[in-house]
């Protein structure tokens, strides 16, 4: 019996390790996120969303990623080529070494069907950014969301980071609105909240790393 509990506090124990719940609000109170002054974070409340706003990328101190799973909620906003909020990860810095899975929430309804194709990225920079793998790989990069979110609504995202793969859902949808290959061989580095200079609100952060 006493056995027993032991292996199970300790897989209790082991799970907590491995899946982190982050405040985002709380990380900034304290100080632990690396912010410029560009970024202009600042927490907010609204309903069930605890998380903060910021206009150009912020980078969480001690929050390393390999493989596992990323959740969140996202809010940009509904204005044409002004809104690109997303994760960044596997950063060797913070300028332009590492991989980014982004949002154009201004493509989610778009009225033109191939812009609406435009909606969720993948890209690895410096190497390949949106416009290489736009021109090179038409239409394995980016894709759109089915269903359509509205443009100023929250969406939540599950990130599932794998060796070889990337795969994106949102919104609860059973099939993936992007999957992907992963590009230039990256497996570890820090992690961020990527707006790529414009205003987006993140909260709701669970990170779920794989052993």
């Amino acid at each position: 019996m006493k056995r027993s509990i032991f292996i199970l506090a300790a897989l209790l124990i082991s799970v907590e390790a491995f899946c982190q719940s982050i405040d985002l609000k709380q990380m900034l109170a304290n100080g632990n996120l690396l912010t410029l002054p560009s970024s202009q974070a600042k927490p907010f409340d609204e309903g069930d969303k605890r998380g903060i706003t910021c206009r150009d990328n912020v980078w969480l101190h001690d929050v390393d990623f390999s493989y596992g799973t990323i959740e969140l909620d996202i809010r940009g906003r509904n204005e044409f080529l002004k809104s690109f909020p997303g994760v960044a990860f596997y950063a060797a810095d913070t300028s332009r070494n590492y991989d980014v899975i982004y949002f154009r929430p201004f493509n989610f309804r778009h009225t033109d069907p191939v812009r609406r194709t435009w909606s969720v990225q993948y890209m690895s920079l410096p190497q390949y950014g949106y416009d290489r793998l736009r021109k090179e790989n038409t239409g394995q990069f980016e894709s759109e969301i089915i269903p359509n979110p509205r443009p100023e609504d929250w969406i939540h995202a599950r990130i599932v980071i794998a060796k070889d793969s990337i795969k994106v859902y949102v919104n609860g949808i059973v099939k993936p609105s992007l999957a992907v290959r992963t590009l230039q061989g990256r497996g570890k580095g820090m992690f961020g909240l990527w707006t790529d200079g414009t205003v987006a609100e993140f909260a709701n952060l669970v990170i779920k790393k794989d052993q």
